[in-house]
């Protein structure tokens, strides 16, 4: 077993329900929109949630984006050894154990999703430099990243619903209508319906709905904007209607939700530090 693998594996432990830890609230935001709607700081020693997301979103353009900072040139990041490079890689575990866990709850399997972190944990064990520590982070959150692309995508054989699709991730913040979509497709909104029903199995304002209360939930579990702000970030017509159909989604209110899943970003914030 490398250096590395007994934080790795417990942290695993913990993250499948196996341990509590004490809880510290820290508000964080979910996704750059949220930036543009409100102008709120993130802190900067939270854990990079909204990150997480977008990985397990597959939203393969975004992360690119996002990985623009080396990791080992992140501030924030907690003592966990005095040797820095080891640091690195006691960091780089928790984060490929936490893109492990989020892609899990996205559908990818057990199997491949421990078969891929062992395999970057490793690499990072072997690593010699601070700079390989980086190009082994952005590797695996790409990889993690194109696992969900594709997983999400291997039930969708046209270019238009691939199109619709992407639009959709990017603009959960807005009002998104069919109309709008069979223009950014250039179809016609009944062609494009019955494409989109044919393809993914729902329909439009379904799948929609699904996503903008997918959001609103990793928003509700890891951070602390209040419920009437998720609802105006993610366009629902009232606070009253969020309520309304989250509730028909799980059976929970937005609070009732908030108070059963509280984010493990809360957690490992308190861990490292400690």
């Amino acid at each position: 077993m490398t250096d590395v693998e007994p934080v790795y594996h417990a942290y695993l432990t913990y993250m499948s329900g196996g341990q509590k830890m004490p809880v510290q609230h820290k508000k964080i935001s979910y996704q750059e929109f949220l930036h543009r709607e409100y102008e709120f700081f993130r802190a900067p020693l939270a854990p990079e949630m909204d990150f997480y997301e977008t990985i397990r979103s597959g939203n393969l353009r975004k992360v690119r984006s996002l990985l623009n900072e080396p990791f080992h040139m992140k501030k924030g990041l907690g003592v966990l050894s005095d040797d820095p490079l080891q640091n690195l890689k006691y960091h780089l575990t928790i984060t490929t154990a936490l893109i492990a866990r989020f892609c899990i709850s996205g559908g990818l399997s057990q199997a491949e999703a421990y078969s891929l972190s062992d395999y970057y944990i490793r690499l990072a064990d072997e690593a010699s430099t601070p700079e390989e520590i980086s190009e082994i982070h952005n590797e695996m959150c790409l990889h993690y990243t194109k696992q969900m692309q594709n997983l999400q995508r291997s039930t969708v054989t046209s270019k238009a619903v691939s199109t619709a699709i992407n639009y959709i991730y990017e603009h959960l913040h807005t009002r998104i209508t069919l109309e709008t979509l069979a223009s950014v497709t250039n179809l016609s909104a009944p062609y494009f319906s019955r494409l989109f029903k044919q393809e993914t199995g729902n329909s439009v304002s379904g799948y929609i709905l699904a996503k903008k209360l997918e959001t609103a939930k990793s928003m509700l579990a890891s951070s602390s904007y209040s419920i009437a702000e998720i609802s105006a970030s993610l366009a629902f017509p009232s606070q009253s209607y969020f309520t309304n159909v989250l509730k028909k989604d799980c059976g929970l209110t937005p609070k009732e939700y908030r108070v059963q899943n509280r984010n493990i970003n809360f957690y490992l914030q308190r861990a490292l530090k400690n």
